[in-house]
């Protein structure tokens, strides 16, 4: 912070200034390195996994592939939160506001930086797990190509997803600024709210943010189900999920924007 202080005065800075001061702050924690390193390697263990088991060559591989994606977004998830809650933890939030008293602007250069940050990682964790499940294939099953239809979309689109659901995590933990409880939130609102709505009210479990990844963004083939049967979702077309993840995230930072402005440090 004190290199960035003499381009501005203090109370001065401008959004290229204070997302360099947190660029500072998040690299110089082992703590998201490892987060980010633990996730690549877990989704490509698991796609490694999968291809050794996959006998069917009919089914939609690239899905398979990046199935590990949908475990790891949880530890991305959980890693935006800390960005937010770290400061409240330490009392590093009282420094940061004072220097950069435009609220706004401290939470937009947050999510800048670690959207950033997120999204090179899964798209790294997507790609390398696509390869990796595709090496692993046996059976005589060919490993999908980049170049077929929708590979390369899911593949990029599942990379996204990691992006997104860490910005909702850094929103939650702006609104609870506790990091246990925005987790749990985290971890409910995602994961298990997705569970519950597919239970009692399927027409709408297309819309939950994880079936949204799992089934919209990294599917090259449409669902196999019967349209008639009532435990059969509608799932989204990939851009639609992508959208709908974009605006989870957008309303949860808004939100976090707003309490961030209004509530003492």
């Amino acid at each position: 912070m004190t290199m960035v202080a003499r381009h501005a005065g203090a109370g001065h800075y401008r959004f290229r200034h204070v997302a360099r001061m947190e660029w500072i702050k998040l690299r110089s924690l082992r703590s998201t390195w490892w987060t980010l390193g633990i996730t690549v390697c877990g989704a490509t263990a698991m796609a490694v996994a999968i291809g050794i088991n996959t006998r069917n060559a009919g089914g939609d591989l690239t899905n398979n592939a990046l199935a590990g994606i949908v475990p790891g977004l949880l530890l991305t998830g959980v890693l935006g939160v800390l960005v937010m809650t770290g400061e409240y933890t330490s009392g590093m939030i009282r420094a940061t506001l004072a220097a950069v008293p435009r609220r706004g602007v401290v939470l937009a250069a947050k999510a800048g930086v670690f959207g950033i940050v997120a999204l090179g990682a899964g798209e790294a964790a997507a790609l390398i797990s696509f390869v990796a499940a595709g090496a692993a294939l046996r059976h005589g099953i060919a490993a999908p190509a980049l170049t077929q239809p929708g590979v390369l979309r899911a593949v990029l689109l599942a990379g996204a997803s990691f992006s997104l659901i860490g910005l909702l995590g850094l929103g939650l933990g702006a609104i609870v600024r506790h990091t246990a409880a925005a987790i749990a939130v985290l971890v409910g609102g995602v994961y298990l709210a997705a569970q519950f709505v597919g239970a009692v009210a399927p027409g709408v479990a297309g819309y939950m943010p994880v079936l949204i990844i799992g089934n919209s963004l990294t599917t090259t083939k449409p669902e196999n189900c019967s349209p008639h049967s009532a435990l059969c979702p509608h799932f989204l077309s990939a851009w639609a999920g992508l959208g709908m993840l974009c605006v989870y995230a957008a309303v949860v930072l808004g939100i976090g924007a707003w309490l961030l402005a209004r509530r003492d440090a």
